[in-house]
């Protein structure tokens, strides 16, 4: 016996669409004329985006204009690594949009939204050594995208007390998203009308939840965009990203549809590849240019890449994990592959530069302030005075750099220093990391009228960076086995770690000076400190 379930989504013609549409743009109607409260369109350009904001558009444009009475804020947000073919899409369909505002009278606004400076990809992955995103430290997209948004939502708030934010939310778009809106109705104000978890004062309107791909290309096909771009340049656009090319119209439910391709970020590595980009390229000659970009992102997207981050966390101490086999945490880049991936974002940006059509040959990858921003964190952040940006900058560039901050390169310590001491320091990485931080520390507080702090950020120094990375390592398995012992209540096993431990010589040296030479007032002991300790009986010259 065989059962028939409903579907999800079933199958309507055009006419009951039709009819959706009409039901859709009298709730919009209603929905606007009611109260003050401003709107919010959240628009990628991409196709259900796209669809909301037609269906908005028109819907306003048919009252009158003394009923158009609040402004309807479209905004999009430019991460700085979209794809470029979107990107350049983006910024003529917010043109086009602006001057048919102006000239139908519409309450529309766009505005383009930008992550802050500070947390931009490659500030975070070439400037702080954040690796690649995965799944397991996704954090590209709160700081990109998210916060941008909500910065703006904010403040519409803080203005106006209220907002309705109109998203192009579909349960079609994956099982997730269904999953998301199913768990918003619950908590529902009327029909499309949720409650926004994330934001206060702020509900989220979503009118074509249950449409399906087909119905969202048949309306984009078949009602005219009213702002004047042409929806059939999007449909080839989605087409040119779909590896076989095939994006129907009208389709059964086993029929791909060219929704499924994905247009965003082009060094995005939440996904196995990025087959948008390489069926641009496969698809049309015109767009073999975007190669370098592919080639980056692929090289970035490396499962197993410990051999290219440091053994400690980003903050510099050592953390384990693991049950059966404990081992570091990796912390972010080092050194040599944060310089690595700047010198093949630039050479990337070089060589499509020379090679893309005239409109796009003033393509940016990483923009002046990012790489301004780069190397703030790489001399005051990570002390590495060597400042070795602007070099490699005009190395693959064939140009000077030249910082939009002014006086940035007038330092004490620079490459010549940094190479007498690496000289000195020879193969002792650490050696040359902890001399590189007391020297920069010192210098940062060379030009301040107090030093208050100075000797807690030198002993910082020493915390992080003072042992060898199988000393630092060692010491974590130490601390980990204490840790474990207390909470077991095993006394005989804290009293041999601490005692017949022979790799953590230096803690039992510790107990045994403070034994022999306790401090003899409270000011002595103030200023005990592991430099005290360790280098305090040696003759001084």
């Amino acid at each position: 016996m065989t059962t028939s379930s409903t579907p999800l989504f079933p199958l309507r013609n055009v006419s009951q669409l039709v009819e959706d549409i009409e039901n859709l743009t009298q709730e919009i109607q209603q929905l606007y004329c009611q109260d003050d409260i401003p709107w919010i369109v959240g628009v990628s350009w991409g196709k259900d985006s796209t669809a909301v904001l037609q269906l908005i558009w028109n819907a306003i444009a048919s009252l009158p204009l003394e009923k158009r009475h609040k402004t309807i804020h479209v905004i999009t947000t430019d991460t700085f690594v979209e794809n470029p073919i979107v990107s350049a899409w983006v910024r003529k369909c917010i043109k086009n949009l602006k001057e048919a505002t102006k000239q139908q009278n519409m309450p529309v606004k766009p505005h383009l939204l930008h992550p802050s400076l500070k947390e931009t990809f490659w500030v975070c992955l070439i400037g702080r050594g954040y690796p690649a995103p995965r799944n397991g430290f996704r954090w590209c997209t709160d700081r990109m995208k998210i916060q941008p948004v909500n910065y703006f939502i904010r403040d519409m708030v803080r203005a106006h007390g209220e907002t309705i934010i109109v998203l192009g939310a579909r349960k079609a778009e994956s099982s997730i998203r269904a999953a998301t809106l199913k768990k918003h109705t619950a908590g529902r104000l009327r029909d499309h009308l949720s409650p926004n978890p994330r934001l206060i004062n702020s509900v989220v309107y979503t009118p074509i939840e249950d449409w399906r791909n087909d119905e969202v290309w048949i309306y984009l096909m078949q009602w005219e965009n009213p702002w004047g771009h042409s929806n059939k340049e999007l449909f080839a656009m989605y087409r040119g990203a779909t590896a076989d090319k095939e994006c129907p119209l009208v389709v059964d439910t086993s029929t791909p549809s060219c929704g499924d391709s994905r247009l965003g970020c082009w060094v995005c590595t939440m996904v196995n590849k990025d087959k948008s980009m390489e069926a641009m390229i496969q698809n049309d000659e015109e767009k073999e240019w975007l190669q370098p970009l592919l080639d980056l992102r692929n090289e970035l997207d490396i499962q197993d890449d410990r051999d290219k981050r440091d053994f400690r966390r980003i903050y510099g101490r050592v953390e384990l994990f693991g049950s059966d086999k404990i081992e570091p945490i990796p912390g972010p880049y080092t050194k040599y592959w944060r310089e690595h991936w700047l010198r093949r974002v630039l050479q990337a940006q070089v060589e499509v530069r020379q090679n893309a059509p005239e409109d796009m040959k003033d393509i940016t990858l990483i923009t002046m302030e990012e790489l301004s921003e780069i190397r703030r964190i790489w001399l005051e952040e990570k002390h590495e005075f060597d400042d070795s940006l602007p070099r490699i900058y005009e190395e693959v560039t064939g140009q000077p750099f030249e910082d939009p901050r002014p006086g940035v390169g007038n330092r004490l310590l620079g490459s010549d220093e940094w190479d007498v001491l690496a000289e000195i320091c020879g193969d002792d990485g650490m050696h040359l990391e902890l001399m590189a931080k007391l020297l920069d520390t010192e210098r940062q507080y060379y030009t301040k009228s107090r030093r208050t702090g100075i000797y807690g950020d030198l002993e910082k120094c020493f915390d992080t960076s003072s042992r060898s990375k199988d000393d630092a390592i060692g010491n974590a398995h130490l601390k980990r086995n204490l840790k474990t012992a207390v909470e077991d209540g095993d006394i005989e096993s804290i009293k041999q770690q601490l005692t017949d431990d022979n790799s953590h010589k230096d803690i039992k040296t510790v107990k045994e000076k403070l034994k022999s030479n306790p401090p003899q007032n409270h000011q002595q002991q103030l200023s005990l400190s592991w430099g005290s300790i360790k280098f305090g009986n040696q003759p001084s010259e």
